[in-house]
């Protein structure tokens, strides 16, 4: 029961953001709960209900966007021996949004009155040859109909501050996940979503993310402070990751990549099983050339807490971030994620 309930909260956590590192090597092996046997195939399927928001405090006029997530999928896994495993988990639906639908980390949004002006600048030097009256006009009406037609979608309405409701999007996750032994794991995912139709900075198509993990645990992960564990103990639930994403907006401009190093701690309190996983760790981020920033380090961590109710999982999470760098359309100050919701069989 208690590895199901944890590859539950795996499949649950993985489509939002990072994967749960603490819990996802004590789903196998960890904290006591059985490993599948060489050649045992288990299928877990999963429904899983999160509210979540994002503030960007660093940006001008803080923008926010908040979503209620609906999604169903299950988890595959094959027991390898020595308490390795091989799994593949998968889920999709809907998910309601208000303001702007996610993005990946680091989008930068272009200013439209350095952009208007570099439009004007070009088509004024495309027409400045000929000199011709009747031609100047006419290109003013199409430099009008031009900033009033493309750039309204793009400068004029951002969609900063605007937390109305927008519409409902749809989201899904896939990953292949390959342990060899309850200490190390290995992963691969890709994170889809798509955007139903133009609003604001959103336009319609299937934004993508990928990315890679390696997790490795350096104790058994074994730490209950209701058991009697003092602080000493907590070196049962230390980990190591390391995790690379990259990501594109569903207009296929490619946003920019980070790797993420990070040291983290798991452990339960009391005999209810409650989870708490802590980790933070520098972030090396790429942006994409679109943005015409350098690359950047940033710091990123993430408290999770997860309570077992019956057969359900509650769980809330803060995702974190801080950049030091101040540039055009980017600003130095902090980023923060955070979630609530539920997850359970069927």
């Amino acid at each position: 029961m208690f590895r199901s309930r944890s590859l539950l909260l795996a499949l649950l956590l993985l489509p939002l953001f990072p994967a749960p590192s603490a819990l996802a090597h004590g789903s196998h092996g960890g904290g006591g709960e059985d490993a599948l046997e060489a050649g045992e195939f288990d299928f877990t399927p999963l429904i899983t209900v999160e509210a979540h928001g994002g503030f960007d405090t660093n940006l001008e006029d803080s923008p926010k966007h908040y979503a209620v997530d609906a999604l169903f999928g299950g988890v595959f896994e094959w027991g390898l021996g020595n308490g390795g495993s091989l799994s593949i988990e998968a889920a999709v639906g809907p998910t309601l949004v208000w303001g702007e639908a996610e993005h990946f980390y680091g989008k930068v949004h272009a200013d439209h009155d350095e952009h208007e002006g570099e439009e004007h600048d070009e088509h004024e030097g495309e027409e400045h040859d000929d000199h011709d009256h009747d031609d100047h006009a006419d290109h003013d009406d199409d430099h009008d109909d031009h900033d009033h037609g493309e750039h309204a979608h793009e400068g004029h309405d951002h969609g900063h501050g605007d937390t109305d409701f927008q519409r409902a999007d749809v989201r899904g996750y896939l990953q292949v996940r390959y342990a060899p032994n309850d200490r190390l794991s290995f992963s691969v995912d890709w994170k889809p979503y798509f955007v139903t139709e133009d609003q604001g900075d959103d336009v319609q198509g299937l934004k993508n993310e990928i990315g890679a993990k390696v997790l490795w645990a350096l104790g058994d992960g074994d730490v209950n402070f209701g058991l009697g564990d003092g602080l000493e103990d907590l070196v049962n639930g230390v980990f190591l990751s390391v995790e690379h994403r990259q990501g594109w907006e569903s207009d296929g401009v490619w946003i920019g990549n980070y790797t993420d190093p990070r040291v983290g701690v798991g452990f339960t309190i009391g005999s209810d099983q409650i989870n708490v996983s802590i980790e933070a760790g520098p972030r090396f981020y790429t942006p994409g050339s679109y943005s015409g920033l350098d690359q950047r380090t940033d710091f990123a961590g993430e408290i999770e807490l997860l309570v077992p109710v019956g057969d359900a999982n509650l769980f809330a999470h803060w995702q974190p971030t801080y950049s030091g760098t101040d540039a055009p359309g980017w600003g130095e100050g902090w980023q923060h994620h955070i979630g609530t919701g539920m997850s359970f069989t069927f």
